[in-house]
């Protein structure tokens, strides 16, 4: 099984602290940037023999800024490839201020059956340094709306680690969330990436970041107030309820073939990974000339080992153990820090799977460097 992820890179306003690829001004070139993905799309999944796609997610950047003759365009496209109706789940991204009765009754009739919220904050003076384009009200609106149109599948973002964020305002935070009877929530921990808003502000003094002791409460606060509600922890960012986990995003940790479209947009075919230019103009111009504008990694046997690694340990399903030997076999020096890991209690192997354990999970990325093929 595989997915389709589509990049859309149009936002209406720069968030002070993202760093992903989109365009506020895009509006001059906005259907040639369309007619460019749909030449993707042709490109890349006629080539493919087999194919077996499931899920469909789009991203971005902010989808729900599409209009009806953009969807109208790429879902034509999609559908002489792929049957809409077969799909496992179909997610779209959206802002809360872009969810109206309009735009839900256009995407129901799509075909999609999972919406993305990205809330990001329920209190108003955090969105307003956030440079996000709603307010509190319109989150709690949308979202109230979008299950009276029967999106029973909702998934909302948030952020912890936030410029004067308490640990009681962040546990009032999850139970505001829970309380409004989303299946599943998405909770990332702020970062301050270089070249934006955020990182000058912070350096400035003008916003501080919460030390790493109160970030470590805010986690375990969001790993226990979420399972009260019957949302477990599937993987580090990521609860849900018994059958609410995302499809399309766990095949990205499960190590499964999908195609990315879109500038910046990345795709996995088993061995090797493209990802298309980051630039608007660019990846226009290429698709125009009948050109992928990608650039095309083999992925090394040390490669496809340490992603397993790195993405599986993220989830409570875990690592293969047979899938990691079937690429590096196991050498004495490898089981040896394995079993030191276990017996720190940091790694359990249950079933022929390794997993981290729920406390060790803070500090995934540090433990699963310790595993990386070198």
């Amino acid at each position: 099984m595989s997915g389709i992820y589509i990049h859309i890179p149009f936002c209406k306003k720069k968030c002070s602290y993202c760093d992903f690829h989109f365009s506020t001004t895009f509006e001059s070139y906005r259907e040639k940037m369309i007619d460019a993905m749909c030449k993707e799309i042709e490109m890349r999944l006629g080539n493919e023999a087999d194919l077996d796609i499931k899920t469909l997610y789009f991203g971005g950047g902010t989808p729900s800024l599409l209009q009806e003759s953009d969807w109208n365009k790429l879902m034509q496209t999609l559908k002489s490839f792929i049957t809409i109706e077969d799909l496992q789940e179909f997610t779209i991204e959206a802002n809360p201020d872009d969810v109206n009765a309009a735009a839900l009754a256009l995407w129901k009739a799509l075909g999609v059956n999972r919406l993305s919220i990205g809330v990001q904050s329920f209190r108003d003076e955090d969105l307003q340094w956030m440079n996000r384009a709603h307010n509190s009200k319109e989150s709690l609106q949308c979202i109230e709306l979008a299950q009276s149109f029967g999106f029973q599948n909702l998934t909302i973002d948030l952020m912890y680690g936030l410029p004067n964020q308490s640990l009681a305002i962040w546990s009032e935070q999850l139970h505001r969330a829970c309380q409004l009877g989303v299946s599943h929530i998405s909770a990332y921990c702020l970062t301050v990436e270089e070249r934006t808003a955020l990182k000058k502000s912070v350096d400035n003094g003008d916003l501080i970041i919460p030390d790493e002791d109160l970030v470590e409460e805010q986690f375990r606060a969001l790993i226990d107030v979420l399972a009260s509600y019957g949302l477990a922890q599937y993987e580090i960012s990521n609860f849900a309820k018994s059958g609410a986990e995302a499809v399309h995003n766990s095949n990205y940790w499960l190590g499964k073939y999908y195609v990315g479209i879109g500038p910046s947009a990345h795709g996995f075919d088993g061995k090797n990974r493209y990802w298309n230019v980051a630039n608007n103009r660019t990846y226009i111009r290429a698709l125009e000339a009948g050109t992928l504008p990608e650039t095309i990694e083999e992925l090394t046997l040390k490669n496809r080992f340490n992603e397993l690694i790195l993405t599986g340990l993220r989830t409570h399903w875990g690592v293969e153990i047979v899938q990691l030997e079937s690429l590096i076999p196991f050498d004495e020096k490898f089981c040896f820090q394995i079993q030191q890991l276990v017996d720190s209690e940091v790694l359990e192997i249950a079933e022929g799977k390794m997993r981290l354990t729920p406390q060790s999970r803070i500090k995934a990325d540090y433990y699963t460097s310790l595993l990386f093929q070198v």
